[in-house]
This record gives structure tokens, C-alpha cells and sequence, in this order.
């Protein structure tokens, strides 16, 4: 079984509460082959909600402590990023889980690139808070660029 972005499987759950289908991920799905999750909403945060970024480093700084992740309106979310990374290691574990395919770019998502800036969201080099946190535990993640 594979964990999959729920945004690549077509569920409106990103940001701006849209989706961004792939049709490969919707294909593993309907072949019962992945499971969608999406850690901001595990983290606790709504559909749709501002977008978010970290504020200086990457993924791996959130979950050490060295930083946090901000709204675009100023609100402090860094403790619902790292309860939705840590939920979906809870699932991972549960279900034995070995293969993860996460939407790039985001801050929670993003392998290799994610949001981050002091003033406002740019793309950067690094990994967001669910990705640094399954690399860091040994799980295989990939994007839907990879696949």
C-alpha cells in the first residue's frame, strides 16, 4: 500500500481548497493500490486556509525547533504541521506502509522544494515538515514528478 497527497487524488483539500489530479495517483487509488491523506488536515487546519510558509530553513528546522511556519495573514501553524507529519507516521506504522508519494512544493509536502520566506511565500530548495519528518524515519518519498 502506498500513501499518496490527497490533493493528487482529485479531493479539494490544498490551500485554496482545490485539488491538483494526477491521474496516476487517482489510478492507484481506484486500483486499491494507495490511500489519500492530506497532513494539513490531520494537522487540524481547515479547507480552504491561507497558505502557509516556513520562515527560515526547511522541514527538518520546524521539526528541530530552529523555526516555524506562518500564514500568509501572520498566524503561527507550526503546531499543526508537525501533528499532521506525525499522524501520518502513525498511519505509515499502522498499516506497514513503505512508499510515500507527497504533492512538491508544499510546505508540509514538498520534497526537494517548498515554501518558505521571512516576508512572504517563495519556492526554495529543502523539504516541508511531513517530508523531513518520513525521510528522517526512514520511509521512501517521492512526488508525483518522480512517478
Amino acid at each position: 500500500m502506498i500513501l499518496v497527497s490527497a490533493c493528487l487524488a482529485g479531493i479539494n483539500c490544498n490551500y485554496k481548497g482545490e485539488s491538483k489530479p494526477n491521474e496516476k495517483i487517482i489510478k492507484l487509488i481506484k486500483e486499491g493500490k494507495a490511500i489519500p491523506i492530506c497532513p494539513e488536515q490531520l494537522g487540524g487546519l481547515t479547507t480552504p486556509r491561507s497558505g502557509a510558509r516556513i520562515l527560515s530553513g526547511n522541514g527538518q528546522d520546524v521539526l528541530d525547533k530552529k523555526t516555524k511556519l506562518i500564514t500568509d495573514n501572520g498566524n503561527d501553524v507550526t503546531e499543526q504541521y508537525i501533528k499532521g507529519a506525525n499522524e501520518v507516521l502513525r498511519i505509515i506504522r499502522e498499516f506497514n506502509i513503505k512508499k510515500v508519494i507527497l504533492k512538491q512544493g508544499s510546505p508540509s509536502c514538498g520534497k526537494g522544494i517548498t515554501q518558505a520566506g521571512k516576508e512572504k511565500r517563495e519556492t526554495v530548495k529543502g523539504n516541508g515538515v511531513t517530508t523531513a519528518l518520513l525521510i528522517r524515519e526512514g520511509i521512501e518519498v517521492v512526488t508525483e514528478q518522480d512517478i
